[in-house]
């Protein structure tokens, strides 16, 4: 496995972020979501390479100084199960300590308990739901201090 750095125009980005977003409309089939969809430019990816296939991806944007909210973790079904998921988020928390952040933040539905798992054994404690996510009942908020 191998970690590239790339922009929100990426066309694997793109594409890993269509699969992502196809997989939550269809285990959420029966909520309303109303959170973003659309890929802001400032986020900046991390992709995860096996051979010339990305496994998947995560992204940081930028939220205010010193803050950075962790966006689009993805990992394709055929390469679940590995870990990949933590090395993914090790990545976005090193990238953003580069970048001089002391917080990341993410939102994840509430039904994805496995996410919940990796997240609250990183590190990540809940907090109240921010930004776009304030009204949407179906999230939950994390944050983690670097």
């Amino acid at each position: 496995m191998r970690i590239t750095s790339e922009t929100s125009e990426s066309s694997q980005v793109m594409e890993l972020c269509a699969e992502q977003q196809a997989e939550l409309a269809w285990r959420q089939r029966d909520v309303v979501d109303d959170t973003p969809k659309h890929l802001d430019p400032r986020i900046s990816f991390v992709l995860m390479w096996s051979g010339e296939r990305a496994a998947g991806c995560a992204g940081l944007q930028p939220l205010e100084p010193g803050v950075g909210e962790v966006k689009r973790m993805y990992v394709r079904p055929a390469f679940r199960g590995r870990g990949l998921s933590r090395t993914l988020l090790a990545e976005v928390e090193k990238l953003a300590a580069d970048r001089g952040m002391h917080t990341l933040r993410l939102e994840t539905g509430r039904l994805f308990q496995e996410a919940i798992g990796l997240y609250t054994s990183a590190g990540y404690t809940p907090i109240p739901r921010f930004g776009a996510y304030a009204g949407c009942a179906e999230s939950v908020c994390f944050e983690k201090r670097l």
